[in-house]
């Protein structure tokens, strides 16, 4: 879409990190901001004080009035694409977009688009480790780090731009065309917003159906849904899970072994040699908030996955662990899930669980028979499972749902509880 004209006004909706890069990116060219968010102005002083001067806000609530005037409507990831106010923007005429559309119409470099309900986040880093060993300059981004509107003035064509992609972010998109796109795994999640698994696995297809024949598929062969996904691109097809020779993956867990896989055929896929690959693999440090050993005290070893925001990334979570005495602090925000394969794995690798947040109940009855025990904060399921531990075994923070009962996001809830791990041990 073409961007409106200085002095036209264009509205941001959602005051996040997505929205005030929009709002500078639209200022900066002339054009008249208005945001609108629905919370109050208290809850958002962190991204009032940085947003451009001029812009006009509506915070705390708002009504279709605040489309008066707007010849572009650009939403945040948290909105859903089809909000009232989207929906009333397209039937007025207004063209409706977003950052990532921006950012997909104008980047002039090659982009990896890495997208999947599970692992995108440490394969995103991955790949742009392994890219970083080759001769072009490399940019990550998207669903990770620091947006990306804000960076396009340093992009050339001689670049890689390695974007983490969720299925909020792909909707948003008139057409995602990487030069390689990267789906590692299509399993339940965000039903809430997407309301069916058709639907969500629809949003995740659209990282593959713009692609053109010079493109590049990149997909899971051992995934039932990323094996449909190669009848709906005209890209040319990779399946990761067949790269040889393996590589060697330092971080535990067969799902990391598989997100080794597609970050190596995307390094191969760039020109790169397998030992420059491997070396890059052999030293990646992982990601916070994903399988992030915090540290070991007392023959214990305290792990941070407060990213396993549904079941099945616990699961992933769990089967990285074998024959050791496991404690598991699990629950949290969501339902809906289908819990029977978490469950089922949680009673065959687990000592012991205690359980956090609005999930709790549900999860007892689940787990029943199981040693629970019930924490009403964060702080008091780290010292319950202190006591639960045993020398040579893992307490594992993997909640299997989301974090918005008692945190701002997952990573606040990841960072609390390696605070208050760290404390206990000085």
């Amino acid at each position: 879409m073409s961007l409106p004209s200085a002095g036209r006004r264009a509205l941001v909706v959602g005051l996040g990190l997505s929205g005030l890069a929009v709002a500078r990116f639209l200022v900066d060219r002339g054009v008249r901001v208005r945001v609108c968010d629905l919370r109050p102005p208290e809850r958002l002083e962190e991204f009032l004080s940085r947003l451009p001067e001029g812009c006009e806000t509506v915070l705390g609530g708002y009504d279709l009035a605040v489309l008066d005037g707007c010849e572009a409507v650009y939403a945040s990831p948290g909105v859903p694409w089809d909000a009232e106010l989207l929906r009333e923007a397209r039937g007025r005429g207004v063209a409706v977009s977003s950052e990532m559309d921006l950012f997909f119409e104008l980047c002039p470099a090659p982009i990896v688009g890495i997208t999947g309900t599970n692992g995108k986040t440490t394969t995103t880093a991955l790949v742009g480790r392994v890219l970083e060993r080759g001769e072009r300059p490399v940019m990550v981004g998207g669903n990770i780090g620091e947006t990306v509107l804000d960076r396009l003035p340093s992009l050339t064509p001689e670049h890689w731009v390695v974007l983490e992609l969720s299925s909020f972010q792909l909707e948003s998109v008139a057409e995602p065309r990487p030069h390689i796109g990267v789906v590692l795994n299509v399993t339940p999640d965000h039903l809430d917003r997407h309301h069916t698994m058709e639907a969500y696995a629809a949003a995740k297809a659209r990282i593959v159906e713009f692609q053109g024949a010079v493109d590049w598929a990149v997909l899971n062969g051992r995934d039932r849904v990323c094996r449909q996904l190669a009848e709906r691109t005209r890209a040319r097809v990779v399946w990761f899970d067949e790269h040889q020779p393996l590589p060697p993956m330092p971080i535990p867990g067969r799902h990391n072994l598989e997100n080794a896989q597609a970050a190596a055929a995307v390094g191969r896929l760039a020109g790169l040699a397998d030992d420059a690959i491997d070396d890059a693999i052999r030293r990646f440090p992982g990601v916070e908030h994903r399988l992030e050993l915090v540290g070991e005290w007392g023959g214990v070893r305290w792990y941070n996955d407060s990213k396993a925001t549904n079941p099945d990334a616990g699961l992933v979570a769990l089967s990285a662990f074998e024959g050791q005495h496991l404690v598991l602090i699990a629950g949290g925000h969501g339902g809906g899930f289908e819990l029977a394969e978490w469950v089922a794995e949680v009673r065959r690798r687990t000592a012991a669980v205690v359980l956090l947040g609005e999930s709790a109940t549900e999860l007892a009855e689940a787990l029943e028979g199981l040693p629970l025990r019930r924490a009403g904060s964060l702080a008091e399921a780290v010292a319950t499972a202190a006591e639960l531990a045993r020398p040579g075994g893992v307490v594992l923070l993997s909640p299997a749902y989301k974090s918005f009962d008692m945190f701002d996001s997952y990573e606040d809830r990841g960072r609390q509880f390696k605070e208050l791990v760290r404390g206990r041990h000085g």
